[in-house]
């Protein structure tokens, strides 16, 4: 048997991962910007981390959620705590895209209705519903097309309100990127934020806020959404969440009442899987790292600004991107060739930045040099 071969791959097997650095079969040394599409919260087998994890592995790795799991119930506190969202509630599953279905299925069992509001550029996952509401028309399998998704375009206005004027007794949910991570590193505006939290509220459809890539405090605010001052109804969270063990989560408004059997998983919510998400929350907590990511990431998209060969620099905090022209697409390749550099791509030619929260501006620097020998 051979891979079933979905992924473009860069030549390179990591053999070793400490901090912000991994190293490959030949022992050289790259520096990690990207953290496998934003998941290294806190940096590559942080010792807190691996202490966690291994403690709970000697003890029990897993059972499923038909027994008291009493780290749920800590997992929960804690993030209530570190996100601001005391009185919301967890439900626990595997990945971002799963995140998303949960939210989605919740809001329609909520407000009774099928209807959906997305926006273009969006990426929200490549399963059943999650990629019904993503923006790429090449990953949605014939069986995924449905007429319940309206997509409007981003930060507009005007077609938002339109849509609830035309559906809006219809419309289950709304679902945006805090900031679009795939469609190339796109805000949200706050009143664009604003707005969809206004008109939830006037026609009682639900504000489902996709964390899964701009949040866990990667923005410098848990939640990128925050910065829009209104609380969304359900957060979807993952990538960051386990620093590299699958746990994501949606957190759920109080105005939402469980029954048993409406939402459920496996693996969800596992010993091991609480173990890890436990541990990103005490390390964001214990080392500021919400204050860390706001101020070098504020450091790096001022010092990208200077530079007049780039088209736009775009972001918040550790979610940066930049807008290169047609003469510089090759830049993002020699970062990685030629100054080892890991850095992510949303096409066309917009680099991504999403290193670990605690990276230094010794790091920011290595990479601002190179970028400079890059685009000069």
């Amino acid at each position: 048997m051979k891979l079933y071969d979905v992924y473009p791959i860069n030549e390179i097997e990591i053999k070793k991962a400490q901090g912000s650095y991994v190293w490959d079969e030949n022992n050289k040394q790259y520096l990690d910007l990207y953290g496998g599409h934003a998941v290294i919260s806190i940096g590559h087998s942080h010792p807190h981390y691996v202490k966690r994890v291994t403690d709970q592995l000697d003890q029990v790795g897993f059972y499923s959620n038909s027994v008291k799991i009493p780290l749920q119930e800590k997992l929960a506190e804690k993030l209530g705590q570190v996100s601001g969202k005391l009185d919301y509630q967890l439900f626990l599953c595997n990945s971002g895209a799963e995140a998303n279905e949960n939210a989605l299925k919740l809001a329609s069992f909520y407000t009774g209705r099928k209807k959906v509001i997305a926006f273009k550029g969006a990426f929200h996952g490549r399963t059943s519903l999650a990629v019904a509401v993503t923006d790429n028309p090449k990953i949605v399998a014939p069986i995924n097309q449905t007429e319940n998704v309206v997509f409007l375009p981003h930060n507009d206005e005007a077609a938002l309100e339109t849509a609830f004027q035309s559906y809006g007794n219809e419309i289950a949910a709304v679902i945006i990127e805090g900031i679009q991570g795939v469609g190339g590193i796109i805000p949200a505006s706050i009143a664009f934020l604003q707005k969809i939290r206004s008109l939830c509220d006037q026609y009682n459809a639900v504000y489902i806020a996709d964390s899964v890539q701009c949040g866990y405090g990667r923005t410098g605010q848990f939640y990128a959404h925050d910065y829009a001052g209104v609380q969304a109804d359900i957060y979807s969270m993952a990538k960051g969440m386990g620093n590299g063990f699958p746990v994501a989560g949606i957190s759920i408004a109080p105005k939402f009442s469980p029954w048993h059997g409406q939402l459920g998983t496996t693996f969800g919510g596992n010993h091991l899987a609480c173990a890890a998400a436990l541990a990103v929350l005490e390390v964001i907590e214990q080392d500021n790292l919400l204050q860390n990511a706001e101020q070098i990431g504020n450091y790096l998209i001022s010092e990208l600004k200077k530079f007049q060969e780039v088209k736009e620099v775009r972001g918040r905090g550790l979610m940066i991107g930049i807008d290169l022209p047609d003469s510089l697409a090759h830049v993002k390749k020699e970062l990685l060739w030629k100054y080892q550099i890991f850095t992510g791509e949303a096409k066309p030619n917009v680099i991504r930045l999403l290193p670990a929260l605690n990276i230094t501006q010794s790091h920011a620097d290595q990479f601002l040099n190179a970028f400079h020998q890059l685009v000069k």
